[in-house]
């Protein structure tokens, strides 16, 4: 092989490493940003339910942690996700430790129920990780990342 020949295939080769180094750089960023905040007041009743729902018991939790989400009341309908996307009933903005879909509250049985969705940090339910969905009751602290729930009603 003649030296012009290896010298552009080596070129190019460095060319493909290149940019082979900025996608990889790119998907991380992608993965790690913060999404865009929403605008939203904070004692906002962020409403899950649709107003004709017929007058069954409702539920809500308040955020504690961090302080942009802190007082923030969220009320829970038949199904909620929890997670930094932007169709998150409950997203939690800003913050790195929790998955796009991370959680997920649901009704059964006429009560309040929380299941992880295979987060990779996990869902901690009064400090104990979940394993499977538990149910929840007034009082119970939902960690989510950073984030930290009570449940109110």
């Amino acid at each position: 092989m003649s030296p012009e020949l290896l010298n552009t295939l080596k070129y190019f080769l460095i060319a493909l490493i290149w940019l082979f180094f900025l996608r990889v750089l790119r998907a991380v960023y992608v993965e790690v940003r913060p999404p865009k905040p929403a605008r939203r007041d904070r004692r906002e009743v962020i409403e899950a339910v649709p107003a004709s729902t017929p007058r069954r018991r409702r539920f809500r939790i308040e955020a504690l942690e961090p302080a942009g989400l802190k007082g923030r009341v969220y009320e829970v309908g038949e199904e909620t996700t929890i997670g930094r996307a932007s169709g998150c009933g409950v997203a939690v903005d800003h913050d790195a430790f929790v998955s796009n879909l991370h959680a997920r509250l649901f009704l059964r049985e006429g009560g309040l129920w929380v299941e992880d969705l295979g987060s990779t940090n996990g869902t901690f339910l009064n400090a104990q990780r979940l394993a499977s969905p538990a149910p929840l009751h007034k009082g119970d602290l939902l960690q989510v990342g950073g984030a930290v729930f009570e449940v109110i009603r």
